[in-house]
Formats: structure tokens, sequence, C-alpha cells
């Protein structure tokens, strides 16, 4: 890049604690002609300017020791130094910077990120209006609230016009950028819409086209079995059973991943719960489970909350029906259901424990992953999908879910709800 030679006169000091951002700096000002110097904080900076005045200085408004504020300050009560201009680098993350930079007697403002032009800009407006500013009459102080706090203002006339226009031109900026990223966000919400369409679409395709020859196949495996008992030996007939088992094992595995699928796009229609009704509910639906068995079920205080009733009524028939599955090898099953208070007092905590299988702390992490499971097939049944649709539509109501448990001594499910507020 051509550099301008008029610049060469001019020498910029950049104070900058960040190496990366005082490279950038240096190659900026570097490929335009500048000259310039660096110091990493306030401190350096002032010993560098008392060894050699420069034209102005690029100050990045936090850094260690001495910041940019106090840095600007010092260089403006100080008789030598005080004609110095002095541009703030900042990401203006609080409103009262501006009135800061006021205070501290800063010329003017550089919001971070900027580009390359605009700095050069700024820099070189600030540059041509040197002799305006040397002119100007020594203005009276004055004090000012803003945010509950008092500032003592001694800026002159064009430091706080510079100070509201590079305000203005950043605003200005940040509209440009917020309305790119409305348009770009309008875009994605269109494409999502148009890919959950999709999605829909093929989840009928899989629930249609599927199921029907897998209905076929239970239908045929039964058939034979039904109709062709002296054709068919024994074990032929214990394959054909077989596979009409696998046959209904992958219609219910197709069945709970399109639930875990429709879940994402279910729209959560919160409402006042009474979670006391529902697993009584939910408890009635599932009394086959507890049949030829000696169940204690345990259910404490359990408050109204607020929730989807029928997304909440699928987490506790599917942790339930887990209570009820694990400890089918307890001669004395026990499951409780209860609450407790929660860290955030517009939630409290949910649990589900039983005395049954458990399983290893070791792979917890992995416990509401789809298609994980804890144990082999052929002690207890499922398709892996059940945990992952509880985990699902608890983060769709803002809260957490885990466990707790230790092989041979029971499970613990515990997750949070809010408030009936």
């Amino acid at each position: 890049m051509k550099t301008d030679s008029t610049n060469n006169d001019v020498e910029i000091l950049i104070v900058e604690d960040s190496p990366t951002q005082a490279e950038q700096l240096k190659y900026i000002l570097e490929q335009h002609g500048y000259r310039y110097s660096v110091a990493r904080n306030g401190k350096e900076a002032l010993a560098s300017i008392g060894r050699r005045l420069p034209t102005l200085v690029v100050s990045d408004v936090m850094m260690p020791e001495m910041g940019a504020y106090e840095l600007c300050h010092e260089i403006k009560r100080h008789e030598r130094f005080k004609k110095i201009p002095v541009i703030l680098l900042t990401s203006l993350t609080d409103p009262t910077e501006v009135v800061k930079g006021l205070e501290s007697g800063a010329d003017s403002f550089i919001f971070k990120p900027y580009d390359e032009g605009y700095l050069l800009a700024r820099i070189g407006y600030i540059l041509a209006n040197r002799h305006l500013r040397e002119s100007e009459s020594p203005q009276m102080g004055v004090e000012i609230f803003f945010a509950g706090r008092k500032f003592f203002i001694t800026s002159d006339r064009l430091q706080i016009l510079n100070l509201l226009l590079s305000t203005y031109e950043a605003a200005v900026q940040k509209n440009r950028e917020l309305s790119v990223t409305q348009d770009k966000l309008k875009q994605l919400n269109d494409d999502l819409e148009s890919a959950n369409k999709e999605l829909e679409a093929f989840s009928y395709s899989v629930s249609h086209d599927l199921r029907a020859p897998l209905r076929h196949i239970d239908g045929f495996s039964q058939l034979l079995v039904k109709e062709c008992p002296d054709q068919l030996p024994p074990k032929a007939q214990d394959l054909l059973r077989k596979v009409s088992e696998r046959a209904n094992f992958m219609g219910r595995l197709i069945d709970d991943l399109l639930n875990f699928s429709r879940l994402g796009r279910q729209p959560v229609d919160k409402r006042p719960v009474i979670l006391t009704e529902l697993v009584r509910q939910v408890l009635e639906e599932l009394a086959p489970e507890r049949e030829g068995r000696e169940v204690e079920v345990r259910v404490g205080e359990l408050p109204d909350c607020m929730g989807d009733a029928i997304l909440l009524k699928q987490v506790f028939v599917n942790l339930l029906s887990n209570a009820f599955k694990f400890t089918r090898k307890k001669e004395r099953a026990i499951i409780e259901i209860g609450s407790e208070p929660d860290e955030n007092p517009a939630e409290f905590l949910c649990f589900i424990r039983d005395n049954g299988a458990g399983f290893d702390m070791e792979f917890a992490g992995k416990l509401f992953g789809v298609f994980q499971r804890m144990h082999r097939a052929t002690e207890f049944e499922g398709t892996g999908v059940g945990l992952s649709i509880v985990q699902r539509i608890i983060h769709r109501h803002g809260g957490r879910i885990w466990a707790e448990a230790k092989i041979d001594h029971g499970a613990t499910f515990y997750f949070t709800l809010p408030h009936n507020l």
C-alpha cells in the first residue's frame, strides 16, 4: 500500500496493553505514513510523553496500573501536555463512559470493533481541527449528575462536540449493523421454518412408510405361526415370534423418535399445573406395572407450578415407568416422589427416587443421550429414547435435570420447575 508522505511529521503514541491490538494499530498507522511509539499502560505513556511530545495519543480505556481516563486527566492538567489530543478506544458497554470521557478531557471516542477507514477518519478529523482547539479560551467547569453519580466537566466546546459526534457515529454504525443482523435473522428464521416443514413431511413419511412394512412383517409372522403350526418345527415358530417381537420393538422406536423430534417444534403451553393431581393420574395409568408385585409408592408434597400439563405428564410417565421397570427384580420396591426448595426462589426441585438396579455414575454424562442405555436389553427392555425426551421437556420449561445413582442401590432423578406465579 502506498503511504501518505504528508503524515510523516505526525507522531502518534499508542497506549495499549494487548500486544495483538497494539500490532494492529501499528500496522494501520505505518501503512498510512504515520510515525508511532507504543506504551503498555498509562504510567509508561506519561513517561514517554515527558521525553518526547507526540502529536496525538490513541489509548485503550481498560489497562493495568493506570487506565485511559486517569491518563487523559493527567495529560490535560499538565501545562506542557494539555494541547495533545487524546482519542479513547472503548467498547462503550456503559453509557457513563461518555461522561467519564468528558470529565477526563478526552477529545474523541473510537468504538470497538472498528474498521481501518473509521479509525483513520477520526484521526484525520482530530488532527485537522487542532488549530481550533488551540484558539479556544479556557472554559469554566460545571458539575453534572448522571446515572446517580456526580461528574465535574471542564472540556471545551470542541472536545464536547467531538465526543458527541463520535458517539453519534458509533450509534449510527451500531444501528446499521443491527439492521443487517435483523435481516439475516429474518432469513434464518425463514430458512428454519422451511426446514421444519420439510422435517415434518419427513417425519410423516417415516411414520407412514416404515410402519406399514413393519405391520406386514409382524402380521405375516403371527399368521404363519397361527395357520401352519404343523408344518413349522418349534425352532421356526420361535424364530417367527422373535421376528414379531423385533418388528414391534422397531415400531416403538419409530414412535419414540418421532415424539422426540416433535418436542423441538411443539409450542409449550404454560399454564398453572396441579402436580399432585397430575402424578395421581400417572400412577393410575401405570397401575398394571405393579400387578403381582410388592411396590410401595410414597408421594410427598408437590407444589403447583407453571408448565405444559401434557408435556409434564410425559416426564412423570417416563420417569415412573423407569422406576417400576428397574425395581422389578427387588422383592420389595420403594418409589418416592417429592419436592424440595431450590436455590433459585422462582423454582423448586422435584425428585423421583427408587431402590432398583441403579447405574454406574461414571457413565452419568451419557444418561440423557438418544439411544444411550445403562443396562443390557436382555436385562431391561427399552428404546433408549425416554430420558432424552424427559430432558428436552424440562429444558423447554427452563429447568435442569440430573441424576444420582449407585449400582444395585437405586437411582434418584432431580429436575427443577418454575413455581406457579
